[in-house]
């Protein structure tokens, strides 16, 4: 048996996060099968991997920071790092400890992987249950972390820090009801308060005490019982404890003990799917009686009624406490379902309404809302079938995915039909959030945009999946945005699909691409030393052109690529470009380059101050 930590500490912290990601990505369809409210949209197991794999990543962002600092020798622990990538919000890092000159610790300490940990699932939280379970994990980063200097903590620490987590997840839902999610973690907390001995014992006991929690939900919830099934986002929430359990035991809870109701089907990971996703349909579509005998919703939240709120809103929230506590009074006036987690400045709200607008609006008064997700129930339930619901959508016959930097093109990707995923900066997106994309796009076949060369692997992933779920992907290797608006400008959904991923192909790869930027830090490139603060010219990636000033390196830049010719000049802003330049560079080409045209996109906070694609 390989040697397991007898302690919570980083590396315990590591290992758990890879042990959850890896129990919910088994578990997640059986997850989403069951997934019946608040509304039955099929989802809860995706939301809880996707966010779980956001934590991971930030967690890994930790490991990779520290290695740096070592010299590049890696941190025992945990699995393996997510492609390298950093989890960061719209405005600080997670990554890196501060540490003395000349010495570098052994490991990250114990405070700083659990506040990646709970940061990153904080900003990549999806759902209802992924953000109660985003709320949990701070609770309990807030007491592991308390003593910034501790490396490690014992079964008294992960009691309370359990204990923690129940309590805050519970307050952040603004009508907590039990047979829910809640209800499950305030039993294994309470289960865990009641054990003895070391950090192994008191997971098994959280576990053991939130299975017996999670049988007994139907009882709780009419709609649970109807249908034969567990709460969806307690399920999940016992796969996040077996993998803690693992971590201090080595040994992984068997999947068959997960309790369900008798005389139905067990809810497993060798269940049948489909069968159950049927079983299902058919429960959510029986008359729901009063609404008083309808229960309450799987996130902890009352039932909405029939034919209740067609949106579900979430985003990511820069505020102070005060004004969040207006925005919840606000939100809770508009809808339901309203869950709001978070703390220090940084908080995902979550809400259902019927005006979606209204929703952000008031994230607007509260703050600066950034990430926002809206998603339309009527298009996207997946249980919605039978006499009176809503119809299901038809899938399409092909649609374009692509990630786009900053809320401008997005909203111009939108508009040519494509599906957006949306990429801050310091922010790739994961493969599931690509494969998210592809199901939301609900079409037979897919041409799938990365956009950026970093995400070749992650794109290249996703489409492996998608094409596991039936779906036909062609991935074109696109490696910035503005190659992507040439691809997209010559697709025609009704041309074979061979042909017409051969043209958008060809497109983008007839577009020579450029981006100017601003040097963080001292650095030697291909055009020599840069200093911080410098204005850096990159064509096709490397640093081509040095300058102090924007416009003058814009041009220079502009000027190298058209050496080369061209018929169309592409100019995507950011928010941090100057007002005139787009001005002066339109000007320049008129003037110099004959039967060139220019059309300039505004990208919002797309990281760079200016996108340029040459055709």
């Amino acid at each position: 048996m390989p040697q397991v930590p007898q302690r919570l500490d980083a590396s315990a912290v590591r290992a758990w996060c890879g042990f959850a990601l890896r129990a919910l990505g088994r578990a997640r369809e059986e997850i989403d099968a069951i997934n019946v409210y608040p509304v039955a949209d099929g989802d809860t197991g995706t939301n809880l991997y996707l966010t779980v794999e956001s934590a991971t990543a930030a967690v890994e962002a930790v490991f990779a920071g520290h290695a740096a600092l070592a010299g590049g020798k890696e941190a025992p622990g945990g699995p393996e790092a997510l492609d390298g990538r950093e989890a960061l919000d719209g405005h600080e890092a997670v990554t890196g400890q501060v540490v003395s000159p000349g010495r570098v610790p052994e490991g990250p300490a114990l405070a700083d992987a659990v506040h990646a940990m709970a940061h990153g699932a904080l900003i990549g939280a999806r759902g209802n249950s992924g953000t109660i379970l985003a709320q949990l994990l701070r609770g309990m980063a807030q007491v592991l972390a308390a003593d910034s200097d501790a490396t490690h903590t014992d079964g008294q620490g992960l009691r309370l820090a359990l204990r923690r987590a129940a309590d805050s997840a519970r307050q952040a839902v603004v009508h907590p009801v039990e047979g829910t999610v809640l209800t499950v973690a305030s039993a294994a907390a309470d289960a865990a308060s009641g054990a003895e001995g070391d950090c192994g014992a008191v997971a098994r006991a959280a576990y053991e005490g939130a299975r017996a929690a999670l049988a007994a939900t139907p009882g709780q919830l009419a709609v649970l019982e109807r249908a034969g099934v567990v709460d969806a986002g307690g399920r999940g929430l016992v796969a996040v404890l077996g993998a803690l359990v693992e971590t201090f035991t080595g040994e992984a809870p068997a999947a068959a003990a997960v309790p369900v109701l008798a005389g139905h089907a067990r809810v497993g990971a060798d269940s049948d799917a489909t069968g159950l996703h049927a079983r299902v349909d058919a429960a959510v579509t029986e008359p729901l009686g009063e609404l008083g005998d309808v229960g309450e919703c799987a996130d902890g939240t009352p039932a909405p009624e029939e034919g209740g709120p067609a949106f579900e809103v979430i985003y990511l929230l820069e505020a102070e406490d005060a004004a969040v506590a207006r925005l919840r009074d606000r939100l809770d006036a508009l809808g339901d379902s309203l869950v709001v987690v978070g703390g220090d400045g940084l908080w995902n709200v979550h809400v259902h309404v019927d005006d979606a607008g209204a929703a952000v609006e008031a994230g607007v008064e509260a703050g600066r809302p950034y990430r926002i997700r809206i998603t339309h129930f009527g298009l996207d339930d997946a249980h919605t079938t039978g006499a009176g619901s809503r119809p299901v959508r038809e899938r399409v016959e092909r649609a374009v995915v692509a990630v786009v930097p900053g809320e401008g093109l997005a909203g111009l990707y939108a508009e040519a039909g494509a599906t957006t995923v949306l990429a801050r900066p310091g922010e790739p997106p994961a493969s599931g959030e690509l494969v998210e994309a592809v199901r939301r796009a609900h079409a037979r076949e897919v041409v799938l945009l990365p956009n950026d060369a970093e995400l070749r692997h992650t794109a290249a992933a996703a489409a492996e999946q998608a094409r596991a779920e039936g779906v036909r992907v062609a991935l074109i290797p696109t490696r910035s945005a503005v190659q992507g608006i040439a691809a997209l400008a010559v697709h025609e959904p009704g041309r074979r699909f061979d042909e017409d991923v051969v043209a958008m192909t060809s497109a983008a790869g007839a577009t020579r691409y450029a981006e100017v930027e601003v040097a963080e830090r001292q650095s030697w490139t291909m055009a020599g030393i840069c200093q911080a603060g410098d204005i850096l010219g990159l064509i096709e990636g490397d640093v081509a052109v040095i300058g102090s000033d924007v416009t003058a390196t814009a041009e220079a830049v502009l000027n190298r690529m058209l050496a080369a010719g061209g018929e169309m000049v592409t100019l995507v802003l950011g928010d941090e470009a100057p007002d005139t330049i787009a001005a002066h560079l339109e000007s320049r080409v008129r003037e110099s380059y004959l039967a060139v045209d220019t059309v300039v996109y505004r990208g919002g906070r797309q990281g760079a101050l200016l996108l340029i694609g040459v055709e």
